[in-house]
């Protein structure tokens, strides 16, 4: 976010309600958990960006989690990132996000997007050790021309530093 301000854009903060555990919140494990959301509430209020929780609970289970416990029932071993990228990320939140008005749907992911001769091509990561290209070859030339990857040219010491002189509250975070 820090990264796309600095480039000169208008930006939202959005973080996916996507599991819930006891009594409806979100889980205090694992990905997409309640720290999680509490530590970019307080990146975007450092930022002074607009932040937003969208439960997509619903979509996550549909599109998700009941595909994946069926696949993995008949003995095939998804992963789950994928189908979560392909439908609830890039679909639901993109259509979300352009339905709003906005150009572009920016990530986290180490993953890079160049256009070249007309068309869009999904790209690794710098850091080899980061890359998760390999989680978004679903995204197709009309997503791939709505998204930013903005630390996928980055290796992870260079984010952390970056995330320092900041001054972000998540620069010393655990990964």
């Amino acid at each position: 976010a820090a990264l796309m301000i600095e480039a000169g854009y208008d930006v939202i903060g959005v973080t996916l309600k996507q599991w819930v555990g006891a009594g409806g919140a979100m889980p205090t494990a694992g990905c997409c958990t309640v720290s999680d959301a509490e530590d970019a509430r307080r990146v975007a209020a450092q930022l002074g960006v607009p932040y937003y929780v969208l439960d997509y609970v619903d979509e996550f289970t549909q599109a998700v989690v009941e595909p994946f416990g069926a696949s993995y029932l008949a003995g095939i071993t998804p992963n789950p990132c994928i189908e979560c990228n392909r439908k609830i990320r890039f679909t639901f939140l993109l259509e979300h996000a352009l339905a709003l008005d906005a150009d572009y749907l920016a990530t986290g992911h180490y993953a890079q997007v160049q256009q070249a001769e007309g068309e869009y091509q999904l790209l690794k990561g710098i850091d080899s050790s980061k890359d998760q290209s390999y989680v978004l070859y679903t995204l197709n030339q009309s997503k791939l021309a709505h998204v930013l990857f903005p630390i996928g040219n980055l290796h992870k010491d260079t984010v952390r530093e970056l995330a320092r002189q900041f001054g972000l509250v998540v620069a010393a975070k655990k990964d």
